[in-house]
C-alpha cells in the first residue's frame, strides 16, 4: 500500500465532543446497541469495514473521520474509564481532496468490530458532507476557468456547519470564505465586502460606507464594495472608485434577480435584464474602464452555479471573480459503510463485496 504524501489535519484541529461520540450520542441507536450487545456477550468479531459512494466526487471529511476513531473508538473499562481502541485497528484511507470514481473503497477498516461500531453515523455524515461541498466548490472552480471563488453560503446554513465546510471549499480550490469559523482549520480569515447594511446604516451612501470601511480595514484586505443599492451599479462602481482610489480592490455586482438595473433601461431588449446578467456586468466594465479605473475588479453573485458560471464564461463576460452562495450546499454525496469480512470470512451482504483498493495508504 502506498503511503500518504499529505499530513493529515491533527485530531485536535475539528474540537470533536469526544465523550458524547464516544456514548453514541450522535449515533444511529442501532448501533449503539450493537455494540453494547457485542461488548455483553463477549464477541469480538475482527471485521474489515469498508467504505464508498456512488459518484463521481472528491473526498471530502477522511481526516475528521480518522480523528473520530482515533479519539472515540474503545470502550469503558468496568470502573467507567475509557480504553482506547485506535491501536488495535489498522486503517486505510484516501487523502482529504482525492478524486474518487463511483463505488471506489475510499476506507477500510479492520478490527474488533465492538470497538468502533458506534461511529459509523457520525463519519459517514460528515464524509457525506464534506465530500458534497468539495464537489459542488470544485464543480464551479472548473466552469469559471481559474477566476476566483468566492465561497458565500454561510447565511443558507446552520452556523455548526461553518468549519467543515470551509475547509472542504478550502481544499476544492476556493480562494475566500466569508466567515473565520469557514477559515479556522487551515488558520485563515474570512473575506467580504462593504454590505448593504452597512450602507444602510449610513443612510444608503455608499460611497460613504465604503471610505469609513476602506480607512479602517484596508490594511487588513482587499477592499470590494457592494454597488447595487441604489440599482445604478455603473454610476455607483464610478463614484466609488473615484473616492477610494488605489485602496479600492473590486466592486460587487448583486442586483436583486427581480430587479433591472439603471443603466439597462435604454438597452433592453433581446436580453432577460434582470439581476447580475452580462450585459450588466459590461455596462459596469465600460464605465469604470471610461473614468480611468480599468483595475477595479468585478465581482458577480446572487444566484450563480455551475451552468450560470459555464455561460458568463462561454459569453466572455468581463468577471474577475464569482461569489457562490447557496448552490455549493445543495444536493447530496452520501457514502456507505459495510462489514465485508468477520474472522476472516466474506461476510458481506448480498451485492456487496470487498473491494480492496490499492490506492488507500495507511493512516499511523
Amino acid at each position: 500500500m502506498p503511503q500518504s504524501e499529505r499530513a493529515r489535519l491533527d485530531p485536535e484541529t475539528f474540537r470533536l465532543p469526544v465523550q458524547r461520540l464516544r456514548d453514541g450520542y450522535y449515533s444511529d441507536a442501532y448501533f449503539v446497541y450493537t455494540k453494547q450487545l457485542l461488548e455483553a456477550e463477549n464477541h469480538h468479531p475482527r471485521v474489515i469495514l469498508q467504505v464508498f459512494q456512488k459518484q463521481s466526487s472528491l473526498l471530502g471529511g477522511i481526516d475528521e473521520t480518522i480523528a473520530m476513531l482515533k479519539l472515540a473508538a474503545g470502550r469503558h473499562d468496568d470502573a467507567g474509564n475509557w480504553i482506547s481502541g485506535w491501536d488495535q485497528l489498522v486503517v486505510y484511507a484516501l487523502d482529504e481532496g482525492d478524486t474518487i470514481s463511483p463505488f471506489e473503497t475510499v476506507m477500510t477498516i479492520e478490527g474488533d468490530y465492538s470497538l468502533f461500531a458506534h461511529l459509523e453515523t457520525a463519519y459517514l455524515g460528515s464524509l457525506s458532507r464534506r465530500s458534497l461541498i468539495m464537489r459542488n466548490v470544485a464543480a464551479v472552480v472548473q466552469a469559471a476557468g481559474g477566476k476566483p471563488i468566492l465561497y458565500f453560503p454561510a447565511r443558507h446554513d446552520h452556523w455548526h456547519v461553518q468549519t467543515g465546510d470551509g475547509w472542504a471549499a478550502h481544499v476544492a480550490g476556493a480562494i475566500g470564505v466569508s466567515t473565520d469559523a469557514q477559515a479556522s482549520w487551515w488558520g485563515g480569515r474570512g473575506v467580504g465586502t462593504v454590505p448593504h447594511s452597512l450602507i444602510a446604516a449610513y443612510g444608503g451612501n455608499t460611497v460613504r460606507a465604503a471610505e469609513v470601511f476602506a480607512k479602517r480595514y484596508r490594511e487588513e484586505m482587499n477592499i470590494t464594495v457592494l454597488v447595487d443599492f441604489e440599482n445604478d451599479c455603473a454610476r455607483t462602481a464610478v463614484e466609488v472608485a473615484t473616492a477610494l482610489g488605489p485602496d479600492l480592490w473590486g466592486v460587487r455586482l448583486d442586483t436583486s434577480e427581480q430587479l433591472v438595473d439603471r443603466s439597462l433601461y435604454d438597452q433592453m431588449g433581446g436580453f432577460d435584464p434582470r439581476g447580475v446578467n452580462p450585459r450588466l456586468v459590461e455596462n459596469v466594465r465600460r464605465a469604470l474602464d471610461n473614468a480611468g479605473f480599468a483595475d477595479v475588479k468585478i465581482v458577480a453573485s446572487g444566484g450563480f452555479d455551475v451552468k450560470r458560471i459555464e455561460r458568463f464564461e462561454a459569453a466572455g463576460v468581463p468577471v474577475d471573480a464569482y461569489g457562490v452562495g447557496s448552490s455549493l450546499i445543495r444536493g447530496q454525496n452520501d457514502f456507505t459503510a459495510d462489514v465485508v469480512v468477520a474472522d476472516g470470512k466474506p461476510s458481506a451482504k448480498v451485492g456487496r463485496s470487498y473491494k480492496p483498493n490499492p490506492r488507500l495508504a495507511q493512516v499511523d
